[in-house]
């Protein structure tokens, strides 16, 4: 499987989808996508992980990153459409007390 990701902006909120499967293969490529985002001052990310249908830790890993990297830039990072497997992965690991996951 592959992981395909496409942004949408609409002024100061960059939308992206991300589908797919997110592990040890894929997690390079969505890496990549990610740190190609050129992140402002009060941009507002939201991620679209309703397609997700399968996460490992390396692609915990790229979230994680990436979120630091979005608060360091002083961006907003919004995980949104979780299904209920990946809820659960936020949840046990404690990252869900960490980032904006709606």
């Amino acid at each position: 499987m592959n992981v395909n990701v496409q942004f949408l902006e609409d002024g100061d909120v960059l939308r992206g989808f991300i589908e797919g499967e997110i592990d040890t293969y894929t997690a390079p490529i969505l890496r990549e996508e990610l740190d190609s985002i050129r992140i402002s001052n009060n941009l507002l990310i939201e991620l679209d992980l309703s397609k997700v249908n399968y996460m490992d830790s390396t692609g915990l890993g790229v979230f994680v990153a990436f979120y630091k990297r979005v608060n360091r830039e002083n961006g907003h990072l919004k995980l949104v459409r979780l299904t209920s497997r990946l809820s659960r992965l936020f949840d046990i690991t404690g990252l869900n007390e960490l980032m904006d996951i709606e």
